[in-house]
């Protein structure tokens, strides 16, 4: 990817602008900035904000903790530790999202319903003035292939950048693991060196679904995103290539998700 980015624990930790922080995948304070044609949704994803004490810059009375349970079905766990944040950082500036999403997945000729919660979990905040972020991890269960005995899991590819713009909510690599009778460990479409790229982008706006705790609502989706060939999928990779018709060309694929996030501070006031 074109992305500027360090390591940090053995995660990404991108850099950017610090004139431009993030919010759940990016989105509140671009919903909230100048000419924005959502002022009332700006407004109550503000209050809400403000209400729920996330904003980051929290005071410097704040004190620092783990994450927890931030909501009833999000599971904070996999958060980074405070330990994992980058080098210079403080923990009243950085906060979790926990992300759960269901959708649809469409592999070259096969369309895979995405009915059981995807999970992403990442820290965002800033060092220096400068935004950063760090993946803390992504889960999924395994999906049937219809027609077939086997199943798809959605996989981290190694990168995500989640700091939205004009142009896109945010971008994420993805490997899609694959299993059952007469498939090898380690069979997939993309690879750690060689993911699934996606870019995702907006369907529906953040909608606030509770105040307190703080939960959003947005859906997004990447229709252009090309899909290789199976990889270490043993005798059977060409039959599955062929089931599945790959590779697919970019517009022959796609993943909608429609998407909850509980956002938690790294920090609570004193």
């Amino acid at each position: 990817m074109s992305r500027k980015s360090s390591t940090t624990g053995g995660r990404s930790a991108h850099a950017a602008e610090p004139t431009r922080p993030s919010g759940p995948f990016g989105l509140l304070p671009r919903l909230a900035s100048p000419g924005s044609p959502l002022p009332t949704l700006r407004r109550a994803v503000g209050v809400a904000a403000a209400l729920a004490g996330i904003v980051l810059g929290a005071t410097a009375t704040a004190r620092a903790e783990e994450p927890g349970a931030a909501a009833p079905g999000f599971d904070l766990a996999s958060c980074p530790s405070v330990a994992a944040l980058p080098s210079g950082a403080d923990p009243a500036d950085w906060r979790c999202e926990a992300m759960a999403a269901e959708g649809s997945l469409s592999i070259g000729r096969l369309q895979i319903p995405v009915d059981r919660p995807m999970t992403i979990t990442f820290a965002e905040g800033t060092v220096d003035g400068s935004y950063r972020q760090v993946f803390g991890a992504m889960t999924a269960s395994p999906l049937p292939l219809p027609g077939t005995p086997w199943r798809i899991t959605p996989g981290y590819g190694g990168d995500a950048d989640f700091q939205s713009n004009d142009e896109r909510r945010g971008e994420l690599d993805m490997t899609l693991g694959l299993s059952g009778p007469g498939l090898p460990r380690g069979c997939t479409i993309g690879t750690q060196a060689e993911p699934i790229h996606l870019v995702l982008k907006d369907t529906e706006p953040t909608s606030v679904i509770s105040q307190d705790p703080l939960i959003v609502h947005f859906a997004a989706e990447d229709r252009d995103f090309a899909a290789p060939r199976t990889s270490q999928c043993g005798p059977l990779g060409r039959v599955l290539d062929r089931i599945l018709g790959l590779p697919a060309g970019a517009g022959s694929n796609g993943l909608a998700l429609s998407a909850q996030v509980a956002l938690r501070p790294y920090a609570e006031a004193s």
